[in-house]
């Protein structure tokens, strides 16, 4: 499971803030150090990393995007356990280390070579989560890791799956090189992706081109953050529910771009998006309501190489996974 780091229990106890009188959520989960022990531990849930923004440089984007890992994880593992979330739930397994990719520069046509590396790192251990019953959570990374999230999912199922995304942009760009732009794109003509429903597009950033292809497409739902609170033509509930609607009967991906909350840093920071209460109510939302088959947080950061900071969108990751974690069935 090249080029994946384990976590161990010595890790994580690194990472936590030990107190009298208060138990972590980190010093309930369990750790493994070989693959087949995966198996043969209780937690429903696995955990892990992907630190990499080799995608979104190579959709032109701003680098910071494998940042947000390892503040994410000593986020999550020092809120409370409690009666709702205990631990025991989650098996935090680790990450992938793309330490080289990430330092690489070069032009486009190399980091989207470099981004078919992730694609068969990620797919390989996704698969090996979900063959043996378990449902991955990744945090970490560009939009790019859909497609090898789908990928393997699919493959240890054997059939195609549903997806949903609450998203600015519809990452369905021409299968032109894999970026962070396109991996629905992929994951739809590679046979791994069924259905696919995108919550809240921004009309200001998706082609005349792709909006035309989507709406013609019957496998393909989608609804827009004007229609939705600009216009007031649906609420934010109703075109969830709607989306949900869209990918029911099949194992389901529930994603969710950072980049479409306000004031949220990303690649794509934007001023004008979902509050992270509606974001936490959109995890909570699908995981009740739908198949499962994973939760994927991607484009988040806590630091981007224009210099830009911000630290609290760990503590947001480490919410929405909690959201995800108490919702799901």
């Amino acid at each position: 499971m090249e080029p994946f780091k384990f976590a161990s229990a010595a890790d994580l106890a690194a990472l936590i803030t030990i107190r009298p009188g208060e138990t972590k959520l980190g010093e309930q989960v369990h750790t493994v150090a070989h693959p087949h022990e995966i198996s043969g531990c209780n937690a429903r849930f696995v955990l892990i990393g992907l630190p990499e923004d080799v995608g979104v440089r190579a959709n032109l984007g701003i680098g910071g995007a494998a940042s947000a890992w390892e503040p994410s994880l000593r986020a999550l593992l020092n809120i409370q356990a409690t009666d709702r979330l205990t631990g025991r739930e989650l098996l935090v397994l680790g990450a992938f280390n793309f330490s080289e990719l990430t330092a690489k520069t070069g032009d486009v046509e190399g980091l989207r070579a470099q981004t078919e590396l992730v694609d068969e790192s990620v797919a390989v251990v996704i698969e090996k989560i979900v063959r043996v019953g378990k449902v991955p959570i990744v945090i970490g990374g560009g939009h790019n890791n859909a497609y090898p999230i789908i990928q393997g999912v699919a493959r240890a199922t054997g059939k195609m799956i549903h997806c949903i995304n609450l998203d600015a942009h519809s990452d369905y760009r021409a299968a032109e090189g894999r970026h962070s732009g396109n991996g629905f794109r992929y994951a739809r003509q590679q046979g791994f992706l069924d259905r696919y429903a995108v919550v809240g597009l921004h009309e200001n950033y998706n082609s005349r081109e792709i909006v035309a292809e989507i709406i013609q497409d019957p496998a393909i739902h989608c609804s827009f953050y004007e229609d939705i609170f600009i216009r007031e033509q649906q609420t934010f509930r109703q075109a969830v529910a709607a989306a949900i609607h869209h990918v029911a009967g099949a194992p389901c991906g529930i994603e969710l771009d950072l980049d479409c909350i306000a004031g949220v840093l990303s690649s794509a920071a934007t001023p004008c998006g979902i509050t992270t209460l509606q974001a936490r109510q959109y995890i909570n939302w699908c995981a009740e309501e739908t198949e499962a088959a994973y939760l994927h947080l991607a484009e988040g950061a806590v630091r981007l190489e224009d210099g830009r900071t911000d630290a609290s969108t760990a503590k947001l990751i480490a919410y929405l996974v909690t959201d995800f974690l108490k919702a799901a069935h």
